[in-house]
């Protein structure tokens, strides 16, 4: 007989739902959760749930600045140290309060390093668990390039634990987490260059936005050099030097590298056992099983073309507990959101204007510059723009928003497209009015489907 039901080796969302929706579901069913690090994951406390802590008082002065000159005339200014120690505060209990909800409900923390030895056994020092299923959320780290003086650079779990924020400050790569970290920085008044392989910045969202957004970050500071590759990174006198490809140098007192991330899937036995996986992960089913068909993988571990975002890996999770509570049906994934939290924000979902835009056969884009038409809704953010796009029927089957609320206006359209949504269902509806959501699902009733 096994020691437990089920082990999970990795306690983040990817693991932690299902976790305890089986010891909810079955007072009976053991579970138990390895992990080697710190619990409840990388989101939880070095990652998402940090960043949008420190980012709320940026995103409260960068709305005042919208009413300079009509009301307001000075913004506060934000101390990052007293903003630091804030969220230290908030964000340190929260692995001790997740620990604390998991041992109530039964469920056994195992701490160390994990590593399959067969099937159905996990190995944590010197001590081997069994299980009849075993979930492997083991997640993602920072990549790190291989050139000189890579050592000397730090990541995003890093800049997120910054008690003081450098006077001069270079991100290595232009994606999400550089550019969020360099709205804050160039706020704070640092000076703040991205060095970029490529020649833009976030590929996956709709360019045009992209550009107002990188427009944006150019007029508060942000200095970007795109089609440069790193190449070594020296200490000086008073810093650090960046030195790319080309002979660009730039020194700074810190350098954040943010080059993307790699999955965990070295030294768990995966091999060992025959469990298949390529460089974006490991492999698995329509049904998230590996190449063991007792052994799962969920989140970011998993080699995927969808998003690799935390809602993403809470489905999974979820998705694996009604699996193993009897559920039979492939996982069929809904359409999922994306955003970038810079000031302004970025975000979308389903079909792509670019895409639409490339099959105008089956897709058209209606464009709505909703900052300019309601801008007393909108807190007078008159460059927030929506790019709606619809099938043949007009059904919304996508969306790309830039523009402080988009956040919170993505969810909503990403229910509009999930649910097929028609103008007659919205007509029957009665929302608040004048809040900021109001304002869209009145400009795109008239162009959805009719009933």
């Amino acid at each position: 007989m096994a020691d437990y039901d089920t082990i999970f080796i990795g306690s983040g969302h990817a693991t932690w739902h299902a976790a305890v929706a089986l010891a909810l579901a079955h007072a009976q069913h053991k579970v138990a959760i390895i992990e080697e690090d710190t619990i409840a994951g990388t989101c939880t406390n070095f990652g998402c749930d940090a960043k949008i802590l420190l980012d709320g008082p940026f995103e409260l002065t960068e709305q005042l600045k919208q009413y300079q000159g009509i009301g307001v005339n000075t913004t506060p200014t934000i101390d990052w140290s007293q903003l630091m120690a804030y969220k230290q505060q908030v964000i340190q209990p929260l692995s001790v309060q997740m620990t604390a909800v998991f041992k109530q409900l039964g469920i056994t923390i195992i701490t160390g390093h994990g590593e399959l030895t067969d099937t159905h056994t996990v190995q944590v020092a010197d001590s081997t668990y069994t299980a009849d299923t075993i979930v492997i959320g083991t997640g993602q780290r920072p990549a790190k390039l291989a050139i000189p003086g890579a050592d000397l650079m730090h990541d995003s779990r890093d800049f997120l634990d910054l008690p003081t924020m450098p006077k001069r400050l270079i991100l290595i790569g232009a994606g999400i987490i550089s550019l969020e970290f360099a709205n804050m920085a160039v706020l704070l008044g640092s000076e703040v260059h991205i060095i970029e392989f490529a020649d833009r910045a976030l590929p996956a969202f709709y360019s045009e936005h992209v550009k107002k957004m990188i427009t944006h970050l150019q007029a508060a500071g942000v200095h970007f050099h795109f089609g440069e590759a790193l190449s070594q990174v020296t200490k000086t006198a008073t810093g650090l030097m960046a030195t790319t490809a080309s002979g660009l140098k730039i020194e700074s007192d810190d350098i954040i590298a943010a080059t993307g991330r790699i999955p965990n899937i070295e030294h768990l036995g995966l091999t060992k056992v025959g469990i298949k996986t390529d460089r974006h992960g490991i492999i698995v089913d329509d049904h998230l099983r590996t190449s063991i068909p007792n052994i799962y993988a969920s989140g970011d571990v998993i080699s995927k073309t969808l998003p690799k975002l935390t809602p993403t890996a809470i489905f999974e999770s979820n998705y694996i507990a009604g699996q193993l509570l009897g559920s039979t049906a492939a996982i069929d994934y809904p359409v999922i959101p994306a955003v970038v939290f810079t000031l302004p924000r970025i975000a979308q979902v389903g079909v792509s204007v670019e895409a639409a835009q490339h099959d105008t056969e089956h897709f058209h884009v209606q464009a709505l510059p909703y900052g300019k038409l309601l801008a007393f809704q909108y807190q007078n953010e008159v460059d927030a723009d929506l790019q709606l796009v619809f099938d043949q029927e007009n059904y919304l089957v996508g969306a790309s928003i830039y523009g402080n609320r988009a956040p919170d206006l993505i969810n909503l359209l990403t229910m509009i497209i999930a649910d097929h949504v028609s103008a007659t269902t919205l007509s029957q509806k009665i929302f608040a009015f004048p809040s900021a959501s109001v304002g869209i699902i009145d400009m795109l009733t008239p162009l959805l489907h009719h009933d």
